[in-house]
């Protein structure tokens, strides 16, 4: 889970984001979207955060071939009126949380990273750094 702020996410705020996690990601493997573009591409739900008050849910996603992920977030997010329908079907609480789809980005900072750490200058000061 992506925590957004200072506190930790609950255990009610854990298993909920985990609860539409399972929805979502199952509805898309049963192609239980109407857009075709997202029926063709492998799309995989990353990850799911949830504010405190459970009203908000961002959805991270990401494709198999990385392609056309801009158009892929704005058609999941005209799909969101039938996946909150279809939460709110699975799950029993006072209000079903607006969704949001947004790209996962954290894969190419890992990539980032492991790049910035294979580069020689950066290799060199880490091994004069444990020399130390």
């Amino acid at each position: 889970m992506v925590i957004h702020g200072s506190k930790e996410p609950t255990q009610r705020q854990l298993r909920i984001a985990q609860e539409i996690k399972k929805i979502i990601a199952g509805a898309l493997e049963k192609g239980m979207v109407r857009n075709p573009l997202i029926l063709d591409n492998l799309v995989t739900i990353t990850d799911v955060d949830i504010s405190p008050d459970l009203k908000y849910c961002t959805i991270y996603f990401m494709t198999l071939n990385g392609q056309n992920l801009g158009q892929i977030e704005d058609d999941l997010n005209a799909e969101t009126w039938g996946m909150k329908k279809l939460i709110a079907s699975k799950l029993k609480l006072r209000y079903t949380p607006d969704l949001n789809f947004r790209i996962d980005t954290s894969f190419e900072e890992v990539d980032k990273i492991e790049q910035l750490l294979r580069d020689p200058k950066v290799a060199k000061d880490l091994k004069a750094g444990t020399k130390e």
